[in-house]
């Protein structure tokens, strides 16, 4: 077991009480309300392990996938291109590493901040999955195809052995998963 939730309760909301195990993806639906970035933000740092809460036993630390954020200055003048964001981010030991050069028109001279959003959250789920296959991602700027893509590819990653939970704000994939749980608000 990597993580054991015994319920988290805020003033706003109430996350029922569910485990996490390898091989298991477990779906908590924040719905898409006006407080999800809050809400997924606070629970990351919890399954992080950043954040303690007293109802929450985290055996295993998950590692969020983040999104890629630039300074606008950075952006301007001297943009972030693929192959500098994976030396930074990326285990190259693991195949992971260099999986987004898969998709044709995507080399290490790519400036990120051209990266659409299905292939900018696959350059962070590829970084990511390359240094630890215990996670916990969202899909948020992605479109359905994309949101699908990324998710076979998370449960691939389960299948082999990690573990996934995914902070999401719609219901669609309330049967595609190990444990579902929806977010009470208070």
């Amino acid at each position: 077991m990597l993580i054991e939730n015994k319920g988290i309760k805020t003033n706003t909301f109430y996350v029922p009480p569910f485990e996490l195990s390898v091989g298991e993806i477990v779906v908590l639906h924040l719905f898409n309300e006006q407080h999800f970035y809050q809400t997924e933000m606070f629970l990351k740092d919890i399954f992080g392990g950043k954040t303690k809460d007293e109802n929450v036993v985290v055996h295993k630390s998950l590692t969020f996938v983040e999104h890629f954020i630039q300074p606008k200055l950075r952006r301007l003048f001297y943009p972030v291109t693929v192959g500098e964001y994976l030396k930074k981010n990326a285990n190259f030991d693991n195949p992971y590493a260099t999986k987004i050069y898969e998709i044709d028109w995507i080399n290490e001279n790519t400036k990120v901040n051209t990266l659409p959003g299905n292939p900018r959250r696959l350059l962070s789920l590829y970084a990511t999955l390359s240094k630890t296959n215990n996670i916990v991602f969202d899909l948020v700027t992605q479109d359905p195809k994309g949101a699908e893509e990324t998710y076979e590819i998370v449960k691939d990653v389960v299948k082999n052995g990690g573990s996934a939970i995914l902070l999401d704000g719609f219901e669609n994939l309330k049967n595609d998963c190990s444990k579902y749980i929806e977010l009470q608000w208070t």
